[in-house]
C-alpha cells in the first residue's frame, strides 16, 4: 500500500524556487536532476519542484497550501522575516496559530503553531 507521501509545486525558475525552499525555508535537498526536477524533505513529507510548461501553470490555485508545523510561531516569523519572507495573514484562531505566506512562484504556503492543552 501506500509508503510515502509528496506534494509537487509548479515552479517556473528551478534555481529559485531550491534556493527559496533550502536557504530560506532550511528545508533538506533530497534529489536534484538538473532544472527538470528537485525535491526537497521536511519531516513526514517531501515537497517536488516540477517546472512550469504550456500545460502546468504556477501559483494559481488557492484550493490547496502546504503547511509546516514549528514550535514557536513568533520566532519562526522573525526567522523568515529577516530572509526576506514577507508573510500576508497571520491568525490567532485558539489552539492554533497560522501564518499564511507565498513561495516566490505564488504557491501558498503556512506556519502552523498548535497550542499545547492543559489537564
Amino acid at each position: 500500500m501506500i509508503k510515502e507521501a509528496n506534494v509537487t509545486l509548479i515552479v517556473s525558475d528551478m534555481e529559485r524556487a531550491v534556493q527559496f525552499y533550502v536557504d530560506k525555508l532550511g528545508l533538506k535537498l533530497k534529489a536534484r536532476y538538473g532544472n527538470e526536477f528537485a525535491q526537497v524533505q521536511c519531516p513526514g513529507l517531501t515537497v517536488a519542484l516540477h517546472p512550469s510548461n504550456e500545460r502546468l501553470r504556477t501559483g494559481k490555485s488557492e484550493s490547496m497550501s502546504v503547511g509546516f508545523g514549528v514550535e514557536d510561531l513568533g520566532e519562526a516569523i522573525q526567522a523568515l522575516r529577516s530572509k526576506g519572507i514577507v508573510f500576508r495573514r497571520i491568525v490567532d484562531d485558539g489552539p492554533v496559530k497560522l501564518a499564511h505566506f507565498k513561495d516566490p512562484d505564488g504557491n501558498p504556503l503556512y506556519l502552523a503553531q498548535v497550542q499545547r492543552w492543559e489537564k
